[in-house]
């Protein structure tokens, strides 16, 4: 099969669309194909998640288990552990996690097995897809090799592109389909037809130049919006220090018609990507002489809120004469951010560390994290699972901590019940009782 004819595929839906992964990027992205009209197979090493699609159930917040089960009853999506039926597909598409090395460089070994898994069963006329957030030239320098090796020629026999992930989980607005999709080929003639392929089932196709180029545009992405949290951070801690209100100042300034984009502080950074993201770039350009400045910089601040926040703590239990040793403290929310159930990197898990570090019992509520594996669970007298946020419930604890803002929870009630709380959020910006009892960031 040449170029020509797998346009055709795509055109007609007769293309075989393979997805590597089924987490917060690959599942929503095989649901938006299926609904398309294309058979999806959905590829994962986790059996259990394998089992949950194949049974018409979502694990994913942002996709309903209600769409999941039309398609697989309707034979456009299914799931697989079995590697081999790759060599069925005529699109392969890689979404598997990237995460950091201690040491803070990139672990790209997901993509290099999902690359094997591909290389192995690579033929003529196959379109691959790389998604996952890496450094610049890794779909050239790592992906581009390897499929070469097989002896079929990029841009000729089979075609290579990057197409960086812009998922947020939780996002009522911006999903899978209607986000915008930049496509970056290794030749135009890849190019060209991974922007077909996105066409068919996302409203927005933006080519690029080169795949070098889309993976750039991903950090770039991601690297904005750590700078420019590490700036409001550190706002928070002038502001702290001048005897000021940092979310004043911040909707003062926001009332500014141009020139200014509000951000907003908080107890440090979690997800998957904007943590995490930026460290790909910072490591690329060390291996050419080159410091990242901004970037390690934003990196300092925004990994030292967890420990602003502490001291925070360490303040309000000290005005009630007590000690962080002997206090009980209830951390409100565990996700990283509002809504969602996703506790990737999520700034609660270290300042729940943190505590308990120092002797405090520690209990959380998050009405979308019913229970934490003990993994996470640092420091002893732990409670791996949700309490509930009765007004009975609060007044148990010497401190409440508002680290990630759910819309469900009634503050004023937290408030109400609680001795002190400490807010990194401006969650209780609207409460009408007891401001004397919250300390802010």
């Amino acid at each position: 099969m040449d170029g020509r004819e797998l346009k055709e595929r795509i055109l007609d839906r007769r293309a075989r669309l393979g997805i590597i992964g089924m987490g917060y990027v690959g599942l929503p992205l095989a649901v938006e194909f299926a609904r398309a009209g294309f058979r999806v197979a959905g590829f994962d090493l986790d059996s259990g998640k394998v089992k949950e699609i194949n049974a018409g159930r979502s694990y994913i917040s942002d996709v309903s288990s209600e769409q999941v089960q039309e398609l697989v009853a309707a034979g456009k999506l299914g799931a697989t552990t079995d590697f081999e039926l790759i060599k069925k597909t005529h699109c392969v598409i890689i979404c598997v996690p990237t995460p950091l090395r201690k040491t803070r460089d990139p672990d790209i070994s997901y993509i290099v097995s999902a690359l094997e898994e591909v290389a192995r069963r690579l033929h003529k006329g196959m379109l691959v897809i790389l998604e996952s957030t890496t450094y610049p030239g890794t779909t050239e320098e790592i992906m581009l090799p390897r499929l070469e090796q097989t002896g079929l020629k990029v841009g000729r026999d089979f075609f290579l592109a990057f197409s960086p992930e812009r998922v947020d989980p939780g996002n009522r607005n911006w999903h899978t389909r209607n986000t915008p999709k930049v496509v970056g080929g290794i030749t135009p003639a890849c190019g060209e037809i991974a922007a077909l392929l996105y066409e068919q089932a996302v409203e927005r196709v933006v080519p690029v130049s080169s795949s070098r180029a889309a993976e750039m545009i991903k950090l770039l992405e991601n690297t904005f919006r750590s700078v420019n949290i590490a700036l409001v951070n550190e706002i928070a801690l002038i502001c702290d220090r001048l005897g000021l209100e940092v979310w004043e100042i911040i909707d003062g300034a926001a009332t500014k018609p141009f020139g200014f984009m509000p951000f907003y502080p908080g107890p440090g950074l979690g997800g998957h990507c904007i943590p995490i993201d930026p460290h790909y770039l910072s490591w690329k350009l060390r291996t050419l002489d080159y410091q990242a400045r901004f970037i390690e910089l934003a990196a300092e601040i925004n990994g030292s809120m967890p420990h602003h926040v502490l001291a925070k703590i360490v303040d309000a239990l000290n005005r009630q004469k007590k000690a962080v040793s002997a206090s009980r403290v209830l951390v409100l929310g565990v996700a990283y951010k509002r809504d969602t159930s996703d506790t990737r990197e999520s700034p609660s898990l270290d300042l729940m560390k943190l505590l308990r570090e120092r002797g405090a019992k520690v209990e959380y509520h998050d009405p979308f994290v019913p229970a934490l594996p003990s993994s996470v669970l640092v420091g002893g007298g732990a409670n791996s699972r949700s309490v509930k946020l009765t007004p009975a419930q609060i007044r148990k604890y010497d401190c409440a901590v508002i680290v990630t803002d759910h819309t469900g929870v009634d503050y004023q009630s937290v408030v109400d019940n609680s001795l002190t709380v400490v807010d990194t959020r401006n969650a209780t910006k609207k409460v009408q009782r007891g401001r004397d009892k919250v300390t802010k960031l």
